[in-house]
C-alpha cells in the first residue's frame, strides 16, 4: 500500500529484484477527529473493511508505505485519518484476509529529540506529523490483532534521488550555511531510501519472531560527513550557540503554535544529529549494506550540474 510513494516504489523494486510476487493495492482516503488510541482501534474496528480484505486475502506479508509524509503538514482530520487510523484499519483487514505479517511505515520523529533513538514505545512527539505517527503506531499497539505479526519499521531521516529532501540538503551542503555542531563527530540518522526497501524485504522473509518494534539502522555518517558526502565543506559553529539558537527556534515555535517546530528540529538535527541504537537488525545480521553516501554523492553531483 503506497506503492506509488517514494518509499513504496523502492520497496516494490526491492521486492521485484528479489524475485518476489508483489502488487499494490491503494490505501483507502481516511479522516478522523480521533486522538487517542483506544478511540483510533474503536474506529478501525467499526470500518467496513470488506473491500480492503478481499483484496489482502491470498498474500503473506503487506507493507503500509501509505500516510502522509509531509513533516510540516499541519495537524487535521486528513493527517490522523492517513497516519494514524490508516495503520490499524489495514491491520484489521490484514488480520481478516489471513495475512501472516504487516509491516508498517513508520517514523523516528515518533521519538523527538530523544538522546538516543531506540525499539520501545517511549515516544516524544514535537510536532503535528510527528504526533501522528505515534498515534499510528499506539493503535496498532493497542490492537495487537491475534495471529498477525505486526511490525513497526521507523524509518530515519531517508534520501533517495529524486527525493526534493535531498536535493535541498546537497544543495545546503554547498552553500555558505553549511555547518554542525562542534565536534561534528555526532552520528547522523541519515540514511537511503535503498536501504529502507532492503530492510522491508528482509523482515517480509524473516521465518522466525520479529519484534513490534525495529528501527533502521544507522548507516555510519556523523552530521560532519553528511554534508560532506554531498560535497559541502562545513563550517564548525560552537556548541553551546548552536544549542542556544535551536532553543530560541522552539521559543518561537511555541509562540506561533507550534508551526515552526518541523522545521527547528531539522536544523538541530543538521547540527547535532541524534544517536541510536544498534537494534534488532544489526543484531540479526540483517542491517542492508549502506548506500547513503552514494546517495548524497549523487544528489550534490547534480546540485553542481544545476548550478
Amino acid at each position: 500500500m503506497g506503492g506509488s510513494g517514494f518509499v513504496g516504489a523502492a520497496v516494490l523494486d526491492a521486492l521485484t529484484a528479489a524475485g518476489i510476487d508483489a502488487r499494490t493495492v491503494p490505501a483507502p482516503r481516511l479522516t478522523t477527529e480521533a486522538e487517542s488510541a483506544a478511540a483510533l482501534v474503536a474506529e478501525a474496528h467499526r470500518y467496513d473493511v470488506g473491500a480492503l480484505g478481499t483484496a489482502l486475502r491470498g498474500h503473506d506479508v503487506v507493507v503500509n508505505a501509505a500516510g502522509m509524509a509531509t513533516p510540516s503538514a499541519p495537524a487535521g482530520p486528513e493527517l490522523l485519518g492517513a497516519n494514524a487510523l490508516l495503520p490499524a484499519v489495514v491491520a484489521c483487514a490484514a488480520a481478516r484476509a489471513g495475512v501472516h505479517r504487516v509491516i508498517h511505515l513508520s517514523s523516528a520523529a515518533v521519538q523527538g529529540s530523544a538522546r538516543r533513538l531506540d525499539e520501545t514505545t517511549a515516544v516524544q512527539p514535537f510536532s503535528a506529523y510527528s504526533r501522528s505517527k505515534a498515534l499510528g503506531e499506539q493503535a496498532l499497539t493497542a490492537l495487537d490483532p491475534p495471529e498477525l505479526s505486526v511490525v513497526i519499521l521507523r524509518a530515519t531521516s531517508v534520501q533517495g534521488h529524486g527525493r526534493p529532501t535531498t536535493a535541498s540538503l546537497a544543495k545546503l551542503a554547498r552553500s555558505p550555511l553549511a555547518s554542525v555542531a562542534a565536534p561534528g563527530t555526532a552520528p547522523s540518522p541519515v540514511t537511503s531510501v535503498g536501504a529502507l526497501a532492503d530492510l522491508v524485504v528482509a523482515i517480509g522473509r524473516h521465518g522466525a519472531a520479529v519484534p513490534g518494534i525495529v528501527l533502521q539502522p544507522w548507516e555510519g555518517l556523523s552530521v560532519r560527513t553528511v554534508l560532506e558526502a554531498a560535497g559541502g565543506r562545513p563550517r564548525l559553529l560552537p556548541a553551546v550557540l548552536c544549542r542556544t539558537a535551536v532553543s530560541a527556534g522552539f521559543r518561537i515555535s511555541s509562540l506561533l503554535g507550534g508551526r515552526l517546530d518541523g522545521q527547528v528540529r531539522r536544523v538541530e538535527l543538521l547540527w547535532f544529529g541524534q544517536d541510536q541504537v544498534p537494534g534488532w537488525a544489526a543484531e540479526q545480521g540483517l542491517a542492508p549494506r549502506p548506500a547513503v553516501r552514494d546517495v548524497l554523492a549523487r544528489a550534490g553531483r547534480g546540485d553542481r550540474a544545476g548550478r
